[in-house]
């Protein structure tokens, strides 16, 4: 199922890249680019195998049990890591002020419910398994789900329709990131804003623990994002890039910004 061709960096196209060898098991090439130093999956699946052999809702597990949770650090840090909100949270409230209760996309919705009214909401999921129980939750308000690739289906939507999209861990598993965002820039209204929360590739506790980290996984985790290499690949899409846990950064194993198009009012 491994792609014969070496996949380009994600951020700049590059392809001189070096390897991180100790973070590329079995038959995974993880790289970083000799250009930008985005670190990156080189050899990842197709869209066909990510459907169902390794859809989220199977790797996520098996990550989640040999992990052990979001963190290897000591109990002091994982009481300080929910001190500081670094816990999961729903997000509701704080989407319908940055969404202006409009128009909504998610990709890589899952099952859907992440969008609520009186938003209406949109989604792509790529997974089978989980596609059909979110557009049937979407259309029962308003919306509807694509089934697909984010960097495909995202072409299928009306330029300037939404007030708002999510990438909510999503992009760290989309080989073609610059596609996506690029479709998300045009699907977006001027004032509208993206979402995105992704591994922090360069938080402490990575570079504590190592190949151990949470943020691995073989082979849907593709794009390893510190905020240096997120920030500049959304800068190439057009989008200008605001942090949103600034404070907790270095601790959190997330990194979490919103997205406005550069240059609009």
């Amino acid at each position: 199922m491994l792609d014969t061709a070496p996949r380009p960096c994600p951020c700049c196209s590059a392809t001189d890249a070096q390897p991180w060898d100790q973070y590329s098991p079995d038959d995974w090439q993880v790289v970083h680019c000799a250009g930008c130093n985005m670190t990156y999956l080189r050899n990842p699946v197709a869209y066909e195998a990510l459907e169902e052999d390794f859809a989220w809702e199977k790797t996520y597990e098996e990550k989640k049990e040999t992990s052990r949770g979001s963190t290897a650090l000591s109990p002091g840090i994982r009481s300080l890591r929910k001190k500081l909100g670094l816990t999961h949270r729903d997000k509701h409230d704080k989407y319908r002020a940055w969404f202006s209760d409009g128009h909504v996309l998610d990709i890589g919705c899952g099952l859907g419910s992440r969008v609520r009214p009186p938003m209406t909401p949109y989604g792509i999921e790529l997974s089978k398994g989980m596609h059909a129980q979110a557009d049937a939750y979407m259309r029962s308000h308003g919306g509807y789900c694509a089934h697909g690739a984010g960097a495909e289906a995202i072409w299928d939507f009306d330029a300037g329709q939404f007030d708002g999209i999510i990438m909510n861990s999503y992009l760290e598993h989309e080989t073609e990131a610059m596609t996506v965002l690029k479709g998300a820039h045009r699907a977006l209204k001027d004032t509208g804003a993206v979402y995105i929360r992704v591994p922090n590739f360069g938080s402490i506790n990575r570079r504590v623990i190592g190949a151990s980290w949470c943020g691995f996984r073989y082979p849907d985790h593709v794009n390893y994002f510190t905020l240096g290499t997120l920030t500049e690949t959304c800068r190439r899409a057009g989008f200008a890039t605001t942090l949103v846990n600034r404070i907790a950064l270095p601790l959190d194993d997330n990194i979490t910004v919103l997205l406005h198009k550069a240059g609009a009012s």
